[in-house]
């Protein structure tokens, strides 16, 4: 598998977009990951990203999106929300991207007020219709297990069902292994996975909470998680997710250091 960077390690560090770029290619990655909003930026940033990418002969593979708002009750929040990731789906196909990693949102109010069949309901349809528009543009939707007590889509058992309820052949999952390990989801786990997952986030984290550190300096037991992706056979890349870095003004070592671990652990596990 190839083995990418998401770009928000720069962005958060407060360094510019080609400077993200052109440093993801010197330090030795294989692809990039984009976390910009198409609604946030104008046409010259979007040029930019593509035009320094095909420079650095970078692909990109994804392109992150969170719309907590798709289960919002409100239809007109709903509505904005299905309209901002047909942008993003846009914006993909721009780029040149494989697919659009897309994070849902939480139940609301511990589940007691609203049903939360419901806001399963919403979530469903809502992605068959965008599987529909992503499919016309010749893309893919990751979505995001996130390992937080009322998020949407926090364990396998959710994953697996709702990508079978949404049944849409454009609508897969993406694969984080530090959400799988804060939600203790055990690596034999990801063999419901097979032929649903599309794309893997990579970091360690302390145990407790979502940290997003280089591989090494937390606590996941990363050999045996590959060990399972790597049987899943998935045809796309594993992309390093590192944010707010402690030490901003060194994040060119921080990303160093989480290449050279990832890397030594891809080529273990028979990933590379």
């Amino acid at each position: 598998m190839r083995l990418g960077l998401i770009n928000s390690a720069w962005v958060q560090a407060g360094k510019g977009t080609a400077y993200g770029i052109r440093m993801t290619k010197e330090i030795g990655f294989d692809s990039i990951d984009i976390f910009a909003d198409p609604l946030d930026i104008d046409i010259k940033e979007r040029r930019l990203i593509l035009r320094e990418c095909q420079a650095a002969q970078l692909p990109i593979v994804s392109v992150a999106c969170v719309a907590v708002g798709l289960i919002d009750f409100n239809p007109s929040v709903q509505r904005f929300h299905l309209q901002r990731c047909r942008a993003y789906l846009d914006f993909c196909y721009e780029l040149e991207a494989a697919n659009l990693l897309l994070v849902l949102g939480e139940y609301i109010w511990q589940k007691e007020v609203i049903a939360p069949e419901e806001q399963w309901k919403t979530a469903v349809r809502h992605l068959q219709s965008l599987g529909e528009y992503a499919a016309d543009l010749g893309l893919q939707i990751a979505l995001e297990l996130e390992p937080f007590a009322l998020s949407l889509l926090n364990n396998v058992d959710a994953m697996v069902r709702f990508i079978d309820e949404v049944n849409h052949p454009a609508v897969r999952a993406n694969i984080d292994i530090s959400h799988l390990h804060l939600a203790k989801v055990k690596p034999e786990e990801l063999r419901r996975l097979r032929g649903k997952a599309i794309h893997v986030h990579i970091s360690d984290c302390d145990g407790r909470k979502h940290g997003d550190l280089p591989p090494g300096r937390g606590v996941v037991d990363f050999p045996s998680y590959l060990r399972e992706i790597q049987a899943l056979d998935i045809p796309g890349a594993i992309s390093i997710e590192l944010e707010y870095s402690p030490e901003p003004d060194k994040i060119a070592d921080w990303v160093r250091e989480a290449y050279t671990a990832t890397e030594q652990l891809l080529r273990q596990a028979g990933l590379r």
